[in-house]
């Protein structure tokens, strides 16, 4: 696959007239991690909503891999290959982990109503598949002894990584990612770095939108620089380190 895989153009959206976005452009390569950074109301969330689907632009387009998403809804989305892990861990009270995981694949499967309400043979072969492949999501973000634990009774660093486990259970093409050390401990963080590390060693394509500028700095491939909702800065970490608009505007002015 040659070309951007996420491909965001001119997009804006406003709130009472207040624009949280306004004209941003951003490309993801396949199997690039690119992250998104800024301030305290540069943007950042309102961007992740509008590629995620929770929010629609005012004007801009989104696209996937060539086919515009920016008016599909999220489940929609989803579907396609978008995979969303928001800042505030998201789980299914009453499930247990390994439950949780198991939804996320429920965009995948091709066993239909019917077979799942007759109990034909098709069902149960995809709630194997799915089961089985929720138990890899889970080892491979060290939640494999938490399987048959009530997801709610998971610590936060848990919850945060069951939420990443789910999306990865649906085979996302596109990993959206808000925040994820946001509340984490040093030994966590250490442990979800690694987690990304090897995700896009894999070659999954990955957008991480975070506040934390020495946690991406070793990670991203690229950085973008949001603040006032405009692009001001984007390249290499080190790059973008070293750019005086990063620095007057999210750094602090240099001394």
């Amino acid at each position: 696959m040659t070309g951007a895989a996420l491909e965001v153009s001119g997009a804006s959206r406003a709130f009472g007239g207040v624009f949280a976005v306004r004209d941003v452009h951003l490309s993801v390569a396949p199997g690039e991690l690119r992250a998104v950074i800024g301030p305290n109301g540069a943007g950042k969330s309102t961007l992740f909503a509008l590629i995620g689907g929770q929010l629609a632009p005012d004007a801009g387009s989104v696209t996937l891999d060539g086919a515009r998403i920016d008016r599909l809804a999220a489940h929609r989305r989803a579907r396609l290959g978008v995979g969303v892990v928001f800042q505030a861990a998201r789980i299914f009270h009453g499930l247990t982990a390994l439950e949780n995981v198991m939804v996320g694949a429920h965009g995948t499967t091709r066993a239909g109503f019917l077979a799942g309400a007759l109990r034909l043979p098709a069902h149960y072969r995809t709630e194997r598949l799915i089961r089985s492949r929720a138990m890899q999501c889970l080892r491979r973000t060290g939640l494999e002894g938490w399987a048959d634990r009530p997801a709610a009774s998971l610590p936060l660093g848990q919850q945060r990584a069951l939420q990443l486990a789910r999306a990865l259970c649906g085979e996302p093409r596109l990993l959206l990612l808000d925040e994820p050390a946001s509340g984490l401990r040093a030994g966590e963080r250490a442990q979800l770095a690694a987690l990304l590390s090897s995700l896009r060693g894999s070659g999954l394509t990955m957008l991480l939108i975070e506040h934390d500028v020495a946690f991406v700095m070793r990670l991203a491939d690229q950085v973008t620089v949001l603040d006032l909702g405009r692009v001001i800065a984007s390249g290499t970490p080190g790059t973008v380190r070293a750019d005086p608009h990063v620095v007057s505007a999210y750094l602090g002015t240099a001394s």
